[in-house]
């Protein structure tokens, strides 16, 4: 059902596009629709949905053989960027390109985006643990910091580069970033 509303969104554009067109192109009723996709925009997003607890699970997972979570997160990250994962903004493959155009380009897509993150947010705050407010604020600067290297990524890769032009300055940014968030912000201040 999403592929589909996909290939139609990308075809004519989000807006352009009935929930019971969709409905129709899947072969599906609109009850049915809805079952799996309570709002149209989930239909778009659903590749998101499905890495909603990654980093929760990256985390939870470098538990169990005794990897930091920035540590686990890191190498995930790495690995993602290594295989081009659309995920890290480092994918320049033309269908990739043109989801992120519809993605980026729909305000309502971008709105229910947020949603997704929040719920991220949640996820990794739970599997870090410790104290709720330090997990949280620990939770949103990790996503802070994964959404705004795949955008930075994302953005190059728009303006023409290539994505192998781009992986270097991808993986030192990302070095950069998780060395910053094992130290901490530089902004100083008293408390």
């Amino acid at each position: 059902m999403s592929d589909a509303a996909i290939a139609l969104f990308l075809e004519r554009g989000f807006d352009g596009v009935s929930v019971a067109e969709v409905a129709a192109a899947a072969e599906v009723s609109k009850p049915t629709l809805f079952r799996y996709f309570p709002a149209k925009e989930d239909l778009a997003l659903h590749r998101f949905a499905d890495h909603q607890e990654e980093p929760a699970r990256v985390v939870e997972a470098g538990r169990a053989t005794g990897t930091p979570p920035l540590d686990a997160l890191y190498a995930h990250l790495l690995d993602g960027l290594g295989r081009r994962d659309p995920v890290t903004g480092l994918c320049d493959a033309p269908e990739v390109l043109a989801y992120h155009r519809l993605l980026y380009g729909t305000p309502a897509l971008l709105a229910r985006l947020h949603a997704y993150q929040a719920g991220t947010e949640a996820a990794l705050a739970g599997a870090l643990g410790g104290d709720p407010l330090v997990a949280r604020l620990a939770a949103g600067q990790i996503v802070a910091v994964l959404r705004i290297l795949a955008d930075g990524n994302a953005a190059r890769i728009a303006g023409g580069e290539t994505a192998d032009a781009v992986a270097a300055d991808a993986v030192a940014a990302a070095g950069k970033a998780f060395g910053t968030l094992r130290k901490g912000l530089p902004y100083g201040g008293t408390a």
